[in-house]
């Protein structure tokens, strides 16, 4: 299949800038395959097309402040977005202009923080830090790393919106944002209307949010990113696979999760890391439904939509949604493929 495959035409006043006026009020664009009908609804009655007895699996990562402003020793201004810790002072990191930042290339940070280029790798770099960076640094001296479509600055607001009501343990560069749709009262209302709830940890990085480079998306190779399973949530997701109870991912990230634990017919629980890449052909085995947002052209969370749903169907159903003026990508309205 080639890239342009899974192109199509997003004006770009849909692309959402900021976030609902009020979390979970977003519209609901419900796919069902089973009939071949779109029905449009909110967030706020997403109750009414999950079964009783679904289980939902959520993604509790939590975004860090992961954005950082450098300058080098000429003065010249460099964005890093640190991606994971690989050492008590090292990181792997995005840059911007990152063929300039070439080995020994030494960045000053606020409050006196240098940080050398030590190894060039593809799509990234691993610096060494003069001093360990610790979440009161990027508290002090960080910025939410929105995604370059939402063309302004972070503000104080998105502390709180561009985070998860259930996040948990900080290390996403990005956030799961799917999840950004739930309150407290909606995630309590599901479980009142018979729906169980359970959560993995998957921390988004370079696997969920780098573009495809290749004309043939069979070429393109993911980027790992570590996730976690507990035994409880393990337990919870095979108890309902068993019993033939619908088990919906939360999210790209979680339904990536599920499908790298399946083995013979289970989730297995776990520590691990996951470079799965689905696309057209794949069959999904772990989840029944997709809870999600709107995603950007020619990028593999529509290829993996795609996977689940048919491409020719995803795109016929983004094309309705843009008629309908919804809003799209991270701040944007959910779908949910059932």
């Amino acid at each position: 299949m080639y890239l342009t495959d899974f192109n199509f035409n997003l004006p770009e006043e849909l692309i959402a800038q900021e976030p609902p006026a009020e979390r979970g009020s977003s519209r609901l664009f419900v796919l069902d395959r089973a009939s071949g009908r779109n029905f449009h609804s909110d967030v706020g009655h997403l109750a009414e097309y999950i079964p009783q007895g679904a289980l939902m699996v959520f993604n509790d990562s939590k975004v860090r402040r992961a954005r950082l402003f450098a300058e080098s020793a000429n003065g010249g201004k460099v964005e890093i977005l640190l991606l994971r810790q690989e050492g008590p002072n090292s990181w792997a990191v995005m840059t911007s202009r990152m063929a300039k930042q070439t080995v020994g290339k030494i960045l000053l940070l606020p409050e006196g923080l240098q940080a050398e280029v030590v190894e060039l790798r593809p799509d990234e770099r691993l610096v060494n830090f003069s001093a360990p960076i610790d979440e009161a640094y990027l508290e002090r001296n960080g910025h939410l790393p929105l995604p370059p479509y939402i063309r302004r600055a972070d503000s104080s607001a998105d502390a709180e919106r561009y985070q998860t009501v259930y996040a948990r343990e900080s290390g996403s560069a990005a956030a799961p944002t799917a999840g950004l749709h739930f309150t407290p009262e909606l995630l309590a209302g599901l479980q009142q209307s018979g729906i169980e709830l359970c959560y993995l940890t998957l921390h988004v990085g370079l696997g969920t949010f780098m573009p495809v480079r290749t004309e043939h998306i069979q070429d393109h190779r993911m980027h790992e990113e570590e996730y976690t399973i507990s035994p409880e949530t393990a337990a919870a997701i095979n108890s309902a696979k068993a019993a033939g109870r619908p088990v919906i991912a939360v999210g790209t990230t979680s339904l990536r999760s599920m499908e790298s634990s399946w083995e013979n017919g289970r989730i297995v629980a776990g520590n691990r890391s996951t470079s799965i890449f689905m696309y057209p052909g794949y069959q999904v085995q772990s989840a029944d439904m997709l809870f999600t947002n709107f995603h950007t052209p020619e990028s593999t969370l529509l290829m993996l939509v795609s996977a689940l749903a048919g491409r020719e169907r995803i795109l016929e159903a983004y094309a309705e949604a843009v008629q309908l003026r919804y809003r799209f990508f991270s701040y944007g309205d959910a779908m949910l493929i059932r």
